[in-house]
């Protein structure tokens, strides 16, 4: 379970403290797939970067399945990010001197999988055939259309296999029609790897996707 408890996170600037969150709270058990929408500047990817242990909140705890990620040292922290928790941003990130077998591999160079023996090459062409990618392995990102980048990149994201996937604006750089099979992949693999889905959006079409929806407003969040 992903909980947080009375989030709240502020920055110092010269006129005094700049809240950005204010006494966030926020249950998913795994399986939950929720969207949160909202202005820009209302604190939604902020919440996104504490839940995947990027950016720590001023007061308040994170827990997943127990553990405080902000209670580790920063290696053990990245160890815990690397094993538990996907992210798929607005920009695809990836590796332009890479394949994209080799950047969906990526995060097993870090830290190579531990669960008795799985193939990483053979789970990364899985996922990359899921996503329809199975002819583009070779292919370095500059020879991809932008859909077919992010499809990449959401490959990469679940390649160890985590409990959490977190989702920044995943559709926001793609036409309707790329967004569209961008976002029904999200959720069919969500379903079939049951992860705790958190998707950040403006788009009113991929919040609507989702079974839950909340919505950010200067810091607040409420269930819609």
């Amino acid at each position: 379970m992903l909980i947080a408890d009375r989030i709240s996170k502020s920055y110092p600037t010269p006129r005094g403290e700049l809240p950005i969150l204010r006494d966030v709270s926020l249950s998913l058990e795994r399986g939950a797939a929720v969207a949160i929408t909202g202005p820009s500047g209302s604190g939604k990817s902020t919440l996104l970067y504490i839940l995947g242990a990027l950016e720590p909140p001023s007061s308040g705890i994170v827990t997943l399945d127990g553990s405080n990620p902000y209670s580790l040292d920063e290696r053990r922290q990245a160890a815990f990010r690397n094993r538990n928790i996907g992210f798929v941003f607005q920009d695809h990130s990836l590796l332009p001197q890479c394949s994209v077998l080799e950047n969906v591999l990526s995060p097993t160079l870090v830290a190579p999988a531990s669960d008795g023996g799985r193939d990483d090459v053979e789970r990364a062409r899985s996922l990359l055939t899921h996503v329809g990618l199975a002819d583009r392995l070779d292919h370095r990102p500059g020879e991809l259309s932008g859909g077919e980048k992010q499809r990449a990149a959401l490959a990469r994201a679940l390649i160890r296999e985590p409990v959490v996937l977190l989702c920044d604006e995943p559709t926001g750089n793609l036409d309707r029609a790329a967004a569209d099979v961008v976002a029904d992949l999200l959720l069919d693999l969500h379903g079939s790897q049951r992860t705790i889905l958190v998707i950040v959006t403006h788009s009113a079409a991929l919040a609507a996707k989702l079974p839950v929806r909340y919505e950010m407003n200067a810091g607040t969040l409420v269930r819609v």
